[in-house]
C-alpha cells in the first residue's frame, strides 16, 4: 500500500516538474538575435576586461566632460532611453550594460562586488579615453557611482544619484526576481526556469504608475534576462560579499551631487534620500511625489528637469 501511495506521489511530482519546464523553461536567447534586437544604432561594443560590452556613444563629441549613466540592478543601458533625445542635445552621453546585465554578459570570474563594479567602470572609460566625467546611476549604477567619486575623486565632477543604493535599507516591497534569488532552494533553478510574469512583476514592482508598464518594456526586461549567462549572474550578485560599511565614507565625497528619488519607492524608500542629502556637503535633493525606484523611466520628461539644470551650473 505505501508502494502503491508512494508511486502516484512520485508520479504526480514528476508531471508536475514536466509541466512547469514545459511552460515556464527557457533557453537561453542567441546573442546574435538578441543584438539584433536591442543593439540597433548607435550601439557598439568595445573589448573591457575579458568582456565585449554594450554601450551607447551619442551627443557632442567635442564634449570633453561627458555624462556617463549607469543602470540598476536587471536592467540594461535602454532605461536612460527616456533622457537621451535632450541630453544629447548639448552634451556627450555615454551609457553601458553592466557586467552580468544587458548584451554585455557576464563577469568571466562571476565576482559581482561593488569594488569589482568600480574597477570595470574604470576600465571602461580608460578604454574610452574619458579622463573626467559627470557620473550617474540609479539603484546599483547609484551605489557605483558615488563609490567609483570616491575611489577616483580625480576622474568625477559631479554625481547624480538616482534612488541610489548605498545605506542598509529595509525594503517595504521587493521585486519578486530579488525575492527568488536569495532563497537557497529555487535560485539555482531560476537559471533555467525563468516565468515571464516574474519579469513583468518585477518591474511593476518599482513603478509607482503600474499602467505604465507597457508589454513592450516587460518584454525587453526579460529577454535581456535570457542572454547567456544573465541567469547565473543575477543569482551571483546577490551573493556578493560587500563592505556592509562603505557608506560611511559618504560625507568624504566633495563633488556636486544632485539626489533624485521617487517619494513612492518601495525598494529603496526616501528616508535613504534624506540620509545622502544629509551627509553629502555639496548636495541638492530632489524628490518626485509619484514616481517610485525608477524615475528616469517612469516620468523621463518630469526627471529630466533638475538634471539639465545640475549639469548647467
Amino acid at each position: 500500500m505505501i508502494t502503491k501511495i508512494l508511486k502516484i506521489f512520485f508520479s504526480f511530482f514528476a508531471l508536475a516538474v514536466f509541466l512547469v519546464v514545459l511552460f515556464f523553461g527557457y533557453k537561453d536567447i542567441p546573442l546574435d538575435e538578441l543584438k539584433a534586437k536591442y543593439a540597433k544604432p548607435p550601439s557598439s561594443f568595445i573589448p573591457v576586461l575579458g568582456m565585449d560590452v554594450h554601450f551607447r556613444d551619442e551627443g557632442i563629441v567635442q564634449d570633453s566632460l561627458p555624462v556617463v549613466l549607469i543602470h540598476g540592478t536587471g536592467a540594461s543601458l535602454h532605461t536612460f532611453d527616456g533622457w537621451r533625445s535632450e541630453l544629447i542635445k548639448n552634451r556627450r552621453v555615454i551609457r553601458m550594460d553592466l557586467p552580468g546585465y544587458g548584451l554585455t554578459g557576464p563577469f568571466p570570474h562571476r565576482e559581482y562586488t561593488i569594488d569589482n563594479y568600480v574597477e570595470f567602470v574604470k576600465h571602461f572609460l580608460d578604454s574610452k579615453d574619458i579622463g573626467q566625467c559627470i557620473i550617474g546611476g540609479n539603484s546599483l549604477g547609484g551605489h557605483i557611482s558615488w563609490r567609483f567619486a570616491k575611489t577616483y575623486p580625480d576622474r568625477v565632477d559631479k554625481i547624480i544619484l538616482i534612488d541610489a543604493a548605498g545605506y542598509p535599507f529595509e525594503a517595504k516591497s521587493e521585486p519578486l526576481a530579488f525575492r527568488v534569488a536569495k532563497i537557497p532552494m529555487l535560485k539555482n533553478i531560476f537559471t533555467f526556469i525563468t516565468p515571464r510574469f516574474v519579469a513583468r512583476s518585477s518591474v511593476e514592482n518599482v513603478y509607482a504608475d503600474k499602467s505604465k508598464v507597457t508589454e513592450e518594456l516587460a518584454s525587453r526586461y526579460f529577454e535581456l534576462t535570457l542572454r547567456e549567462g544573465n541567469r547565473q549572474a543575477f543569482i551571483d550578485r546577490f551573493a556578493a560579499q560587500n563592505d556592509d560599511n562603505a557608506y560611511m565614507n559618504i560625507p568624504s565625497i566633495q563633488q556636486p551631487t544632485l539626489v533624485l528619488w521617487g517619494k513612492k519607492d518601495l525598494l529603496i524608500p526616501v528616508e535613504n534620500a534624506q540620509k545622502f542629502h544629509r551627509d553629502l556637503p555639496n548636495s541638492t535633493l530632489v524628490l518626485f511625489e509619484d514616481l517610485g525606484h525608477v524615475p528616469m523611466e517612469e516620468d523621463p520628461i518630469l526627471s529630466i528637469r533638475p538634471v539639465l539644470d545640475f549639469i548647467k551650473q
